[in-house]
Order: C-alpha cells, then structure tokens, then sequence
C-alpha cells in the first residue's frame, strides 16, 4: 500500500512538471502569436521593441521560456507543497511525542490519505497511551490487580506487558515482605511464650528451694527433678529452634547417593528399643534399588521427627507401616499410624512451626511445635516434598525425592 502510494505521488509530480512545461510552451506560442498585437499597446511597445531589435527575439524567448515554466509550476505545485508541509509538521510533532496531533488536509488524494493514515496511528497511540498512564496510575496507587490491555504485535503491547509482569513482581513482593514481617512476630510471640513459661517454672521451684519453703529432703529432691525436666525440655526447644534456623539460613549439605530401602531398615533397626517400650510394632514394605541423593546425616533427623510423631500420636493402633516405593521419576517414603485422625481445620497447618494439632502449647503433648516444620525444611532443602493425609482409619506422612538413576 505504502508503495503503491508512493508511486502514485511520484507520477502526480511528473505529471505536474509536464503540465507546466506545456503550459509555458503554449503560453510562448501564444505570446509569439500575438506579438504583433502587443507592440501595438503604448506602455510596453518601445521596451519590447528595444529588446528585440537589440537583443533578438529568441533570445527574449528563451529567457521568458523559464521564467515562464517556474511561475506555471509553482501555481500548479502550491497546494501540493503547502501539504507536504502540513503533513512534515504533524509528523514532526508526534516524533516530539505530542501524539494529540492532527493534520488537517482538505485533499482527497494520496497525500490526503497519508494524512488520515498519520491521524489514525496517532489516535490509536494516544488512546493506548491513555490506557497504560491509567494503569499505572492505578497501580501508583496500590491496585496491584489492574490490568493493562496488551496489544499483540506492537511495541506498546510490549511494554504493557512488561508493566503487568512488574505490578505482579511488585505486588508478589509485598505480599512475601508483609508474610515475612508476620513470621518473624509469630516466631518472637511463640518462642517468648514457649521460653517463658519453662523458665517461669524453674524459676519457681527454685525460689521455692532458695527460701527453704520445702518440708524435708524428698520434697526437695522432688523439687529439683521438675525444675531439672522443665530445663530439658527448655534445652530442647532452644536446640530445635537453633535447627529449624540452621537450616532454613541454608546449611551445608553433604549429598550422597543413598539407598532408601537400606536407609529405613537401619533406622528402623536404631528405632526397636523405643517400640519395643511401647508395645508397637513396624512393618516395612521396601522397593529394593531405589536411590536419591540427599544429606543422609539430615534424612536421619527428619525421619525420627516422624518415627517419633507416629509413636506418639498413633500409639492406640499398635502399628506401624512405613512404605519405600516408585512412583514415576520420584521415590516416595510414607509413614503411617492407626492412631487418633489429624482434624481437616489442622492438616493445611500441621507443618507450621509452634503449632500443634491439639491447641495447647503444653509440651506434655504437644512437644516443642517445631519437629515437623524442621522435617518440612530438611527435605525442601534437598529438593524433595512432603505431604500429610488423615482420616479415621490411618494417618500418612509421605516424602517424595527425584529418583536418582
């Protein structure tokens, strides 16, 4: 189109140059025609006679040939340069950026349409402009949810999208700043109750013993032994805290291939005094060759957190399955207990830390809250998932790791 436009300028020039020349060749004629009747007109008969008795007639002629030719051409080409030049201002303004621009050309013709076809681009711009300084505005103001239309295929589009993919970037961030904000005063609320109210104990009991409150030796011993248990489990909660930190600031891993059949079967092994003591017993079905690669030295720490979490909690059904299994490019290791169901309002939470199913934050039931979120980080650490599934008949706590080949 844009060729063809050209082309059709190009021979409405040339046909304009051709025209002039032809009327400067009609109008010599015509002036030649009628020299006779113009030497008879008193104003011009004696300079005109002088200069062509002078300087000769085809002289004159060709020196009024051009002259002519240039005021036959510019009449005839006016209208034509007036507007190119309407048109060489309009496009000078929209590449200042004033894309309000119109040019205002009364034509009909091909400079006529290039015109309108200026007009339209800058319309077209200046709305999609308009529809981006509004979406940014809006996202200025904190609407992280505004969408700017995207048009395909143009630059414009391009950068709409790019703002679109910022305000979800931005409003992403925000969100996980203002989540991080709300753990870390979950984590100072639950450590300083958790801290406390072992330590307000212990301080207790020894206030008791400083001031010689007891009766005799035994109420003393008996004294020291709950101040004693309240102080482990005090050491405790600060050495799983100190863990779930560690590992969460991103310690080292030694990773190594493992043999996930051999690696449960020790651990059960180390296990047997525990379930012995309390009457339950473990069955293990294992797929022989399944092999991962992950810190084996912290696999350890998170299968005891949930050996132990199902010893507790499903002492009532007396077993215990533990399964080592293929399931597609992944090895899943699941552990199962018969014991009392998780709650559905608890499973979205179970691994949070400090939080415990029952809702107490008594440590006689609940231990420390953190076991299983330290479990949960150990093994996104490693690039593995868990996942839990409760219902009246069993809860399973399973792990999945990619395959290693």
């Amino acid at each position: 189109m844009k060729g063809m436009r050209l082309q059709s300028i190009r021979l409405k020039m040339l046909f304009m140059l051709l025209t002039s020349i032809g009327i400067s060749a009609a109008m010599l004629i015509i002036l030649y025609a009628l020299s006779t009747l113009i030497l008879g007109i008193p104003v011009i008969n004696q300079p005109l006679a002088w200069l062509i008795n002078n300087i000769g007639s085809k002289p004159v002629l060709m020196v009024t040939g051009p002259i002519l030719f240039l005021v036959s051409y510019y009449m005839s080409t006016k209208w034509f340069v007036l507007d190119l030049k309407k048109i060489q201002i309009g496009v000078e303004d929209v590449a200042a950026g004033r894309f309000n621009t119109r040019i205002e050309l009364k034509s009909q013709d091909e400079l006529g349409d290039i015109a309108s076809s200026i007009n339209l681009m800058t319309e077209q711009l200046n709305a999609y402009l308009g529809e981006i300084t509004q979406g940014l505005r809006g996202i200025a103001k904190g609407n992280f949810d505004t969408v700017i239309p995207v048009h395909s295929g143009s630059q414009l589009g391009e950068v709409a999208e790019s703002i679109n993919q910022m305000s979800r970037q931005l409003h992403q961030s925000i969100l996980e700043e203002r989540n991080a904000e709300k753990t870390k005063n979950d984590l100072i609320t639950g450590v300083s109750h958790d801290l406390r109210t072992p330590l307000t104990s212990i301080l207790g009991f020894l206030e008791v013993i400083e001031e010689d409150r007891y009766q005799d030796e035994v109420e003393l011993r008996y004294y020291v032994n709950i101040a004693y248990e309240k102080a482990q489990n005090l050491k405790k909660l600060i050495d799983d805290l100190f863990e779930y930190t560690r590992i969460n600031n991103g310690l080292p891993l030694e990773i190594q291939e493992i043999d996930m059949a051999q690696f449960i079967r020790q651990l059960i092994e180390e296990t047997v005094p525990v379930l012995e003591k309390t009457g339950i017993v473990c069955h293990l079905a294992a797929e022989e060759g399944l092999v991962i690669q992950a810190d084996g030295a912290q696999l350890v720490r998170a299968y005891e957190n949930l050996i132990s979490n199902a010893i507790r909690y499903g002492g009532s059904g007396k077993r215990i399955d533990i399964a080592v299994r293929s399931h597609g490019d992944q090895v899943s290791i699941s552990f199962t207990n018969y014991g009392d169901p998780i709650p559905e309002r608890d499973l979205p939470f179970i691994f949070d830390r400090f939080y415990r199913v029952e809702g107490s934050r008594s440590k006689q039931t609940g231990g420390t809250g953190l076991g299983l979120a330290i479990t949960k980080s150990i093994v996104e650490v490693q690039g593995g998932e868990i996942r839990v599934r409760s219902d009246r008949q069993r809860t399973t706590f399973e792990t999945r790791f990619p395959r290693y080949v």
